[in-house]
């Protein structure tokens, strides 16, 4: 065994390259089950970032379904899922209907028993509207899906619940007067229809209502009725059960858990409530298609939930309601789906990035099918997520995971502390998790110690702790994260004086006012994040744009409130540098809103860096963007550090450094 060498933290030579984060690395999204089939979505950085549905047989062989000139994805609520589904009888041929990104119209594409794939047909018209979570009733030979309607420039995008004749072609509107829908879910008899429905200023999270109708013969909607929600109760995935028994996700107890229906939907009953008290099994709904639960049987549901920040598969038996735990090595699990014979779903662990699993029920093998990255790290460069807790504003306590500097090669000078990033994750209500992401390692392996810290507001820890941003976005993620910071510092796990916040859209609201309001941090990356809140209200996209009623107030009742969480107005207090990256093509959070923090940091004479990306929407997605960023940013801290750079990267400029 060789010494390790001596170098200041953040100097360190890493494997973990951007080009080894990139290569060969996908992001696996919609899953679908059509008998012993699975059927993925697959988003490839290095093909331009399209997404292409891909097929395993039950042989095990797999195969790309989508030819080159689609991508699969839908721009409903602009950040989608739900974007493909599967119809067909086991053993038999198969439909995949998908929405093809470049033109949002819905495709076809035939898969024959053998495995022979037709090119794919449009059934949509060439207009502008948006299709998602659709699901298809053979029955009938219909999809209903969410519709989301752009075909005028004058009035704000009309949703509504429709569904597409798939013989003759053309669509008909069933549900319609919310400002929001999804999950529309069939009757395994095709005699009835499930939905969600919400209105401003509500996002699904914060409150929705779960409705039920006939389907009748005439392919019209008979009396519908409310089975569940409500303004201020959030319902998730809502689930037939083999025999027709309604079953959702509601969190009217202070914690999503898993309710059914009585037949008559007069009233709704748990099916484990007692033993999930402090377990989540829902997400907010950012996107269509999430699924953390299935049947395997009338009497046996398959779930995921969250417990402390970690996630867990769990058996529920529904006739004694009783939850037991499968044991597994994951920690994170996202989508998961069931049949009577196996299981899929994604999941990673702190050493296993994100993957899809598939588990067999009949032996209880589990075997992973797709890896989002086929990088092989040596254990020693592997910094482990440890979740921890720290004392916040007010007595409380707030999550995160935290993540040592570690580098098989190296070690620091004796008595020097890590420099620490503390990451605030978009959303804002959403979560951090645990499994492997060697865009953390990239950092961790060079000698950084990271803080992903999940905030109060965060998903996964209770109704309450998520609504702790409500009226306070911009004072309690702020608090949180700067709390976390200090937190480490106290502990001697970081250093004072180069304290990193870096985030991304609702994250990089976040650490704008870190960097505006505090003098914790000595530097900041904001990825298309949010300077003027005022200024958003204006320019961002429907699904959001009463979101800040909510997490700030109404407006203009408490304008005043927008200007004092606004960064832009914070910028004489400012005195840290900051790195800008944006996407040129962001509808949710417009470049304006980056140009006005630039402009202010340069006028000010502070080092401002300002990175665009041609072609990137919210959320870089491109190969050579991804690595564009990180190194940029690596240098940049490099620059404002003063450590040397391990790694040649191309340099950034970086005004008012002298």
């Amino acid at each position: 065994m060789t010494d390790k060498i001596v170098a200041p933290y953040g100097s360190w030579k890493s494997p973990v390259t951007s080009e080894l984060i990139v290569a060969d690395s996908v992001s696996i999204g919609d899953v679908a089950l059509r008998g012993d089939d699975i059927y993925w979505a697959e988003m490839r950085p290095a093909d331009n970032a399209r997404i292409v549905i891909v097929r395993r047989a039950p042989d095990g062989t797999t195969r790309d379904l989508t030819p080159p000139a689609y991508s699969v994805r839908t721009r409903v609520h602009e950040y989608g899922g739900g974007a493909f589904c599967v119809a067909g009888t086991d053993g038999g041929d198969s439909a995949v209907y998908f929405s093809n990104f470049a033109d949002q119209r819905i495709y076809r594409q035939t898969v024959s028993a053998s495995g022979e794939v037709d090119e794919p047909q449009p059934i949509t018209p060439e207009i502008a509207m948006r299709y998602a979570d659709g699901v298809v009733c053979e029955r009938r030979n219909i999809m209903v899906c969410v519709r989301e309607d752009h075909s005028s420039s004058w009035r704000e995008a009309v949703n509504t619940i429709v569904a597409i004749d798939l013989e003759r072609g053309g669509s008909r509107v069933l549900v319609s007067g919310a400002s929001f829908y999804s999950s529309p879910r069939i009757s395994p008899d095709g005699s009835k229809l499930s939905w969600l429905s919400w209105n401003h200023p509500n996002m699904p999270w914060d409150g929705c209502e779960l409705w039920v109708a006939e389907l009748l013969d005439d392919g019209s909607m008979g009396e519908r009725r409310l089975v569940a929600g409500g303004a201020n109760v959030s319902i998730f995935q809502p689930s037939w059960s083999p025999s027709g028994v309604l079953h959702f996700v509601s969190d009217h107890t202070g914690w999503w858990n898993i309710y059914r229906a009585v037949p008559d939907f007069d009233s709704v009953e748990a099916v484990c409530e007692m033993d999930a008290m402090d377990k989540e099994f829902g997400k907010p709904a950012w996107v269509f298609g999430l699924s953390t639960y299935g049947f395997a049987s009338e009497e046996r549901i398959i779930c995921t939930y969250t417990q402390y920040g970690e996630w867990h598969i769990g058996d529920i038996n529904t006739t004694s309601g009783v939850l037991t735990t499968v044991p597994t090595p994951f920690t994170d699990v996202g989508t998961l789906h069931v049949t009577a014979r196996h299981v899929a779903f994604t999941a990673g662990s702190p050493t296993m990035p994100m993957s899809l699993m598939r588990h067999d029920l009949t032996d209880s093998s589990t075997t992973c099918l797709r890896s989002s990255s086929d990088a092989a790290l040596e254990d020693g460069y592997i910094s482990r997520a440890r979740a921890i807790e720290f004392p916040t504003e007010n007595g409380l306590t707030a999550h995160a995971f935290y993540y040592p500097p570690a580098n098989a090669d190296y070690h620091a000078p004796e008595g020097e502390s890590p420099p620490l990033i503390v990451i605030s994750h978009g959303g804002p209500t959403s979560a951090a998790d645990s499994s492997l992401d060697l865009r953390k390692q990239f950092w961790t392996s060079r000698g950084f110690a990271v803080l992903d810290v999940n905030y109060g507001g965060s998903s996964g820890f209770g109704t309450e702790y998520r609504r702790r941003l409500n009226d306070s976005w911009g004072v309690v993620d702020v608090d949180d994260c700067t709390n976390g910071a200090k937190y480490l510092v106290e502990q001697r796990l970081a250093d004072a004086g180069r304290l990193i916040i870096r985030g991304s859209s609702a994250g990089g609201f976040t650490t704008l006012l870190a960097l505006t309001t505090r003098d914790t941090f000595s530097a900041g990356a904001s990825y298309y994040g949010i300077s003027e809140l005022e200024a958003l209200l204006r320019d961002t996209h429907k699904f959001e744009s009463r979101y800040l009623d909510t997490m700030v107030g109404r407006f203009p009742e408490h304008k005043e409130r927008y200007r004092e969480r606004s960064p832009i107005n914070h910028i004489d207090s400012l005195s840290a540098p900051m790195i800008v990256l944006q996407g040129l093509d962001d509808e949710i959070v417009p470049p304006n809103q980056a140009e006005l923090m630039v402009d202010a940091l340069q006028d000010k004479g502070l080092p401002v860096a300002y990175l665009t990306f041609e072609g990137e929407q919210h959320g870089f997605r491109q190969a050579a963007n991804i690595r564009r960023a990180l190194e940029a940013e690596l240098y940049f801290y490099s620059c404002v550090f003063g450590f040397a750079l391990a790694d040649d990267i191309e340099p950034v400029q970086i005004d008012n450094l002298g």
